[in-house]
């Protein structure tokens, strides 16, 4: 059980009012917004005008930014990264603030009452943040009583909505939840038919960054006038069909693909936002945060990431698949938020979750017996 803040103790009123209606958000709409709910009117800008990152394989990045260089603060102390705070409802994410612990619920997202009970034990496991799957406008309809079920609990667990396909879903759950996450590689586009398009230059592969910007622009709006959080997140197993026929399933093309969704976000100005590059193979998932975060330390960008291995699977493989991955980044001062994905309930998440972002704690240089061990280390290796 938690102890409400006075904006918690405001939506928990609300809470209280709407919680009845047949459309969730109905009651909330202008309570939140001032008026109805509606997709934003106003026209998305060119993507001219959208302030892009220099490209990458023309060498431009190169010649502005200068050559790739470090992706963690030192090799042989463990040190984490510097990052901005973003702000997530009641909990922060970022190097300030301590590594944020969370999980997915696995129920269906509809079914209002099973969803709040297993956030619920998620809550009371210890877990900071929980998602949910949000498919259409049922579900999203669903959060809204999510949310107000919870709260009327005594829970104020923030919750991340998981967007696939659905921009103008999204921004219907951005009115209720404190997260939103979207994934660059099937948010506006999900095809995969390389007999459609080959991008065979990079003018052309530019072109289509249009529907890119009309796909995101209202969300963001939406997410700045809400101070609501979003993750940007890349995943292996679902790039876009655009970025496979030109960056190929690689590291780069996941980084590349997340760093256009974060130019339109810093673009409107909108900087509470996260990244993360999850793949099922920790291998591939290293390279690809490595290789972000390298990228960030050249364009002076200070986000902080999410770490996790997709379907890592369950028992001892997906736990040690994650130490894997997971563990190697907190080793390198990188990650500011966990999740340990298993095929299992959710609130068995939480032992392995927890242990790594205690290790990760115990092993930072800022702790005297461990910065003695990593000097010890170093100086047998020089």
């Amino acid at each position: 059980m938690v102890k409400f803040t006075s904006q918690v103790a405001s939506a928990v009123a609300l809470a209280g009012l709407f919680y009845n209606g047949v459309d969730a958000f109905a009651g909330l709409k202008p309570k939140l917004s001032g008026s109805a709910l509606h997709m934003s009117t106003a026209e998305a800008p060119s993507a001219s005008d959208v302030l892009w990152t220099p490209s990458w394989k023309s060498g431009d990045r190169e010649k502005e930014f200068g050559s790739l260089g470090k992706y963690c603060e030192d090799l042989h102390l463990v040190t984490r990264r510097k990052t901005r705070t973003v702000r997530c409802g009641p909990i922060n994410f970022g190097s300030e603030h301590p590594i944020v612990r969370q999980t997915m619920a696995t129920t269906d997202t509809a079914d209002v009452d099973a969803t709040i009970e297993q956030v619920m034990r998620c809550a009371d496991e210890g877990f900071d943040l929980v998602r949910i799957t949000v498919q259409g406008r049922r579900e999203a309809n669903a959060a809204m009583k999510i949310r107000e079920g919870l709260f009327k609990k005594g829970y104020d667990i923030p919750l991340c909505a998981d967007m696939h396909f659905q921009p103008k879903v999204a921004l219907m759950v951005a009115e209720a939840l404190e997260k939103i996450r979207i994934n660059p590689g099937n948010f506006a586009d999900g095809r995969k038919d390389f007999a459609e398009k080959v991008y065979e230059t990079e003018a052309d592969y530019f072109k289509e960054r249009q529907y890119l910007v009309e796909a995101m622009y209202p969300l963001v709006e939406k997410c700045k006038e809400l101070d609501r959080c979003m993750r940007i997140g890349t995943n292996h197993g679902s790039l876009s069909s655009r970025v496979l026929s030109f960056y190929g399933d690689t590291p780069r093309g996941m980084v590349e693909s997340a760093i256009e969704f974060a130019d339109i976000c810093r673009s409107q100005d909108f900087h509470n936002f996260v990244f993360s590059m999850k793949a099922s193979n920790p291998l591939v998932m290293v390279q690809s945060y490595r290789l972000l975060a390298a990228e960030m330390y050249r364009l002076g960008w200070d986000y902080p990431l999410h770490l996790g291995v997709t379907e890592a699977g369950e028992g001892e493989d997906g736990r040690m698949k994650s130490a894997i991955g997971i563990g190697t980044l907190l080793a390198d001062g990188l990650g500011d938020t966990v999740r340990v994905s298993l095929t299992e309930d959710p609130e068995y998440e939480y032992a392995p979750c927890n242990r790594l972002a205690e290790i990760a704690q115990s092993r930072l240089a800022t702790n005297p017996e461990a910065k003695k061990r990593q000097e010890a280390v170093n100086s047998i290796l020089s």
